[in-house]
């Protein structure tokens, strides 16, 4: 009996004892999993963070930057179709391109569609008052709004570079300018990096413009000697920029006119200058004897040869009022305009001879006074050569020695391009193209920043 009572004490003994030791074993493999679910959720949580907030000692660039690799990379991954938004601060006018592409895998985007608007007047004309600039500014953002799709949106690079117009002015009102349009382009539901706003240089200018031309006309990646060149005159500065047919012309250019640019994963050096001053309004104002952003004294007037004899008015320039007028009848208008224009000109820009044999399109005011004097088509634009210029200079100012007609200074500017042409190394029978559109897409420098500003968020995914 005592054997068999051992006997049965003891195996329930051992299995109550190895239950509560399988009990315990389960208990401790749940904990662990805990614990390691736990770590891994926090892990994934600190890494979403560290790409949607800033990290503690990382500047704000450097966090615009990696969102910026990241929308473009989702953009171009699933978008086909996608946009971008150009602001064109210039002197005269601020203006809208809201450019629609198509893009397939490795391949450069494709252009569809362009919108366009344009307010007066510039920027630059809000310098003492800041706050006024607003109003336009977000009056072209719903034209924005209303033509990108909403849910791209946040994927739609908003952009907006200044010409000669902001380049004009003092550093600190320019600054200030920049600041008011960076905080209300901030506020926008579209994509804004850092650098969302700025002062173009004017050899950037002539690099996008250059790029447009190309890309409008198929010309992009030809072989150099079938690129075209591109002019164009603004109100405070002018450009001419080409791809040069010869190792000779890189060589022998002045410091400073020659640039090299990426893009599309080809390497361009051009020749590209741009002159600060040397806009047609800049330049009407230096030909008349006046000083950028200097008011003349009480009772002072300007007086101009190029004027005809005995007209006066007031002329307004970057917001300041100057008194002008004409000589008195003597020397024939045009000759004594032109010695005056090539007084201005003289040693201001490089004559380079190897233009002659490349061809040009020419913009903004050489196409607006061409059209005027009844040169080209007003709508579909043409073809003409620097001696037609000439030609229609010395007409136009022959007949405003008797009447100044409905454009006072229209002797002066036409003799002012026919000379800064030739001085730019250009025969009289040079013949340009010119055009406001090609493929009803607007021939500015826009379009080629837009493509440069896409092509770099594309670079910073490598």
């Amino acid at each position: 009996m005592t054997t068999k009572y051992i006997k049965v004490q003891r195996h329930p003994s051992r299995f109550i004892v190895d239950e509560h030791s399988n009990t315990m074993k389960i208990s401790k493999l749940f904990y662990g999993l805990g614990i390691f679910a736990c770590v891994a959720i926090y892990v994934v949580y600190i890494k979403w963070h560290l790409y949607a907030k800033p990290i503690s000692g990382t500047t704000e660039c450097a966090t615009e930057s990696r969102r910026g690799k990241l929308d473009h990379q989702t953009l171009m991954a699933d978008h086909s179709v996608f946009y971008g938004i150009m602001f064109d601060a210039g002197s005269t006018g601020t203006r809208i391109h809201i450019f629609k592409f198509t893009q397939k895998s490795k391949e450069t985007p494709k252009l569809s569609h362009e919108t366009f608007k344009a307010l007066k007047p510039g920027l630059s004309a809000y310098a003492d008052d800041v706050d006024k600039s607003a109003q336009g500014i977000q009056e072209l953002l719903e034209v924005a709004k209303d033509e990108v799709p909403m849910e791209l949106w946040k994927f739609t690079p908003l952009v907006l570079k200044a010409t000669a117009g902001l380049r004009l002015l003092p550093g600190d009102k320019a600054q200030k300018l920049l600041d008011k349009v960076k905080e209300i382009f901030q506020t926008s539901p579209f994509f804004v990096r850092d650098d969302c706003v700025s002062i173009m240089n004017g050899t950037d200018e002539g690099i996008s413009a250059w790029i447009t031309i190309n890309f409008l006309t198929g010309s992009l990646n030809a072989p150099r000697n079938r690129s075209v060149g591109m002019l164009d005159l603004g109100g405070g500065s002018t450009q001419m920029t080409f791809l040069p047919i010869t190792e000779i012309t890189l060589r022998t250019s002045p410091a400073g006119h020659i640039t090299s640019f990426q893009m599309f994963n080809n390497t361009y050096k051009l020749y590209s200058y741009s002159y600060l001053g040397l806009g047609l309004m800049s330049a009407r104002l230096a030909i008349l004897g006046g000083i950028e952003g200097q008011a003349l004294k009480e009772g002072e007037e300007l007086i101009s040869p190029c004027l005809s004899p005995g007209f006066q008015c007031e002329w307004e320039h970057a917001e300041i009022v100057y008194r002008i007028k004409g000589q008195k009848a003597g020397e024939p208008l045009y000759e004594s305009c032109a010695n005056k224009v090539a007084e201005l000109l003289y040693k201001k820009v490089h004559k380079t001879e190897v233009v002659k044999d490349l061809d040009f399109y020419a913009f903004s005011y050489y196409y607006d006074r061409a059209a005027e004097v009844g040169l080209i088509d007003k709508e579909k634009g043409g073809s003409l050569t620097v001696n037609d210029f000439e030609i229609a200079a010395k007409y136009v100012c022959k007949t405003m020695e008797v009447k100044p007609g409905d454009n006072p200074f229209l002797c002066m500017d036409l003799t002012y391009i026919s000379l800064l042409l030739q001085e730019l190394g250009f025969p009289k029978s040079q013949v340009f193209q010119l055009a406001q559109k090609i493929d009803n897409v607007e021939t500015s420098w826009a379009l080629g920043a837009t493509f440069h500003y896409l092509d770099s968020l594309h670079r910073l995914q490598y």
